[in-house]
């Protein structure tokens, strides 16, 4: 097990106040933390940033804003709080308060003389990740910030509102080490005893040889020794091993059949192509300047469509540019045109980004052609013979999961002035409100498509899954039915990997104010976990089923191995624009088609309630 840290620990970051204060509203939005490496006495620390490391409970709960860690001197709220996963920082928008130093605080950040904001946090799970020379390096998997402050001296100078990544850090570090010293509490002075280093590296020497046993073991029976190598070499963590294996052997097993989606295009090609030039033609199709503009568009479109075999019902997006990459910091890549927190990535990795349930389940994208996934559903059995005596035979076997194209439909409206823009900026901003409606759509199939009606079959709709029910007329939620959902896929064997509940926000709202057991004071649903699980909350969870009496009001929640469910994506997105529906509000509606499917690797590794009952 991970070694605990339950102290308070601090990490400084520069803020640009003069850039980033709205004086009316009295706030700002501004970087708290990141996963850049902080040397304590004990080692070296690097806060993780991925999705259930970070607790963020408190900051979204009205935490205060404090001037230097002083509880004493209260200088605002923060409002809101959330990860950033694009760029792996924390990032909180506060308000100031009206009180005499709120106000001198607040004109202070927004003249540029405070420049600095500290976050105070406790550690609760860690492990040693790396050592490197005579330095530990230490990964931070659980921790929980709880303050926010404005400070004098700066710490970490990675991250903050509106700073430049070509900043200096503009101190020095053994005054920085002085400062922290002077401003942690007894308990945290690196003389106090923080960790068992050496129980520490004994887990994590033998979490190691178990990760590169399991690896090299997978490599051996599917002919990936040079992945293999890579992936040990590198650190990355098993369920990611067999998700590329999985990857690859699909797409070998597709090009058997089928040549590749893409039309071969160059990374020149890739960034020369705009989906807002493509846009702003279809949108007016009697504009000779925008069809000239387009041409390059309209030629990849062509290629894609006969690449693929069928015909676009407008404008077909290559999957070469749903893969590509724009790069950010380099000003002759659109560095100098490109935000900090543009999500500047493949546009499939946006659609990723914009669902709870795409980012931790396996996606394979660039598909071409229908996919069969061998699947084993038995073992040999194991016979008790006597003396001279021989066992039954008795052999495995084995069926196959099939994804085939699903075409699921989303749109947005744009302005007509926002499609004649042409900048780097608006081109994301379109992509990603693209992104974000698919991902929605695509969010409630993986979880509730009923498989009828050219749908996929999501979680809830496929046979086999564990089930627990609450009542005739359904029930409100007890610890009990929680409990039995993780047995429902216990007793299959398959509590192994990415392991989550999945609830809507009704549904967490009652288990909130459900005990686990009568006057325990302690609930269901806590910190974001319900009975150490992490659990997501999606409102793509139904709340509108039906059981006996109880018609249109009941809810659903899922207990499962989300990396058991396969997400597929075939060929490019077809882009359609009809310019008349919002004609008179002056608005473009983009049309966005995407194929998927959705399949359930096991079955057994999904338990679900459905009646449950919420008010």
């Amino acid at each position: 097990m991970p070694a605990k840290k339950p102290q308070t620990l601090h990490r400084t970051l520069e803020i640009d106040g003069a850039r980033a204060l709205d004086g009316d509203s009295r706030s700002c939005e501004l970087s708290f933390s990141s996963d850049i490496d902080v040397e304590r006495g004990w080692g070296v620390e690097i806060l993780d940033h991925s999705p259930g490391s970070v607790r963020m409970d408190i900051l979204n709960n009205g935490a205060p804003l404090l001037l230097s860690h002083d509880r004493d001197y209260q200088i605002g709220v923060v409002e809101s709080a959330r990860i950033d996963s694009v760029s792996n920082k924390g990032k909180a928008v506060v308000r100031f308060s009206h009180s005499a130093l709120g106000s001198e605080i607040m004109n202070d950040v927004k003249d540029g003389i405070r420049r600095n904001v500290s976050v105070g946090y406790r550690v609760h799970d860690m492990f040693l990740e790396r050592v490197d020379g005579n330095k530990e390096y230490f990964r931070i998997t659980d921790w929980q910030p709880y303050e926010i402050s404005i400070v004098p001296i700066p710490a970490d100078m990675s991250i903050g509102v509106g700073r430049s990544e070509a900043e200096q850090t503009p101190f020095d570090i053994k005054q920085f080490r002085k400062q922290e010293t002077i401003m942690s509490d007894p308990i945290e002075k690196p003389a106090a005893p923080k960790v068992d280093v050496a129980k520490v590296t004994e887990n994590a020497r033998g979490a190691e040889q178990s990760r590169v046993s399991a690896i090299l073991d997978i490599a051996g029976r599917h002919n990936a020794r040079d992945m293999a190598d890579e992936f040990i070499r590198s650190g990355k963590p098993l369920e990611e091993f067999k998700n590329a294996v999985l990857e690859r052997t699909l797409k070998q097993q597709g090009a058997a059949t089928a040549d590749t989606p893409t039309i071969g295009m160059n990374e020149n090609e890739v960034k020369q192509f705009s989906f807002v030039r493509a846009i702003a033609a279809l949108a007016n199709p009697t504009d000779q300047g925008a069809q000239k503009a387009a041409a390059f568009e309209f030629e990849c479109s062509r290629a894609a469509a006969a690449k693929q075999g069928k015909e676009s019902q407008g404008l077909f997006v290559p999957a070469d540019v749903l893969q590509r990459d724009l790069t950010v910091g380099v000003g002759a890549d659109g560095g100098d045109t490109v935000g900090t927190d543009m999500l500047g990535s493949s546009f499939v990795d946006l659609l990723r980004n914009s669902t709870e349930v795409m980012q931790r389940s396996r996606i394979l994208s660039g598909l071409n052609g229908n996919i069969a996934i061998p699947r084993q559903t038995g073992g040999a059995t194991a016979y008790w013979v006597g003396e001279n005596g021989a066992p039954t035979e008795s052999g495995q076997a084995f069926d196959q999961i099939s994804l085939s194209p699903k075409t699921v439909g989303a749109f947005v409206d744009f302005s007509r002035k926002l499609s004649l823009q042409s900048s780097i900026d608006v081109e994301s901003f379109v992509r990603g409100d693209l992104a974000r409606v698919l991902g929605l759509e695509i969010d409630r199939v993986a979880i509730n498509g009923s498989g009828a009606s050219n749908q996929p079959t999501g979680i809830l709709n496929t046979t086999g899954i564990g089930s627990i029910v609450g009542g005739t007329n359904g029930l409100a939620p007890t610890f009990a039915h929680m409990i039995g959902l993780e047995t429902e896929v216990a007793i299959d064997n398959a509590d192994v990997g990415s392991l989550f509940y999945m609830v809507n926000a009704a549904t967490r709202g009652k288990l909130k104010q459900t005990e686990k057991a009568s006057s325990t004071g302690q609930f269901i649903f806590d910190d974001n976990s319900i009975n150490g699980y992490q659990a997501l909350v999606t409102n793509q969870m139904p709340s509108n089923l039906t059981k006996g009496s109880s018609v249109g009001v009941a809810s659903a929640a899922v207990f499962g191995n989300l990396s058991d469910l396969i997400i597929g994506m075939w060929g490019g997105l077809d882009l359609m624009v009809d310019p008349y529906s919002g004609s008179t509000a002056g608005t473009v509606r983009v049309v966005a088609l995407q194929d998927i499917d959705v399949a359930v690797r096991h079955a057994e590794s999904f338990a679900a309630m459905k009646d449950l009952l919420t008010a």
